[in-house]
């Protein structure tokens, strides 16, 4: 049996292709919204940069708040005096502290990175929407050559 939905239309494919063709000579369109979509890219690989950067001194950070941990468990394993003990939690809480600290950063940059999403999605939008209106002037130019009355 023929797959009836693997069928392709000759005339819709040359039409699209027409319409892709004329787009593509139009080089400020295209070269604005290249400039839109390397501006993007630029700022999704610099926050990436930073979420990256940020989330290895998070894991740093992690690991010298489990060295604390296994520090402190030491301690008072071998019954070390109270002070030693208060001075370890203090570190192990002034860690914590900066890892609060790190991964409100790291929101906040998770935010900026889904606003560039956003902005990306509007964007290819934006040029969805600015194709279809090239080709339907296309096919409405091609009418009025086609259509003599």
């Amino acid at each position: 049996m023929v797959d009836g939905s693997r069928d392709v239309d000759v005339e819709k494919l040359i039409s699209f292709s027409k319409d892709l063709v004329q787009f593509l000579k139009d080089d400020k369109d295209v070269g604005f919204l290249k400039q839109c979509l390397e501006q993007s890219n630029a700022v999704q690989l610099q926050c990436l940069s930073e979420y990256q950067t940020l989330r290895s001194s998070i894991q740093d950070y992690e690991a010298k708040i489990n060295m604390c941990n296994q520090r402190i468990a030491e301690a008072q394993s071998e019954a070390a005096g109270d002070a030693e003990i208060d001075t370890l939690q203090k570190e192990r809480e002034q860690k914590l502290q900066i890892e609060q600290l790190l991964r409100e950063e790291l929101r906040v940059i998770t935010d900026e990175i889904d606003d560039l999403d956003h902005q990306r999605a509007s964007i290819e939008e934006q040029m969805q929407s600015l194709e279809k209106l090239e080709r339907d002037q296309l096919r409405a130019e091609n009418s009025v050559h086609l259509d003599p009355s």
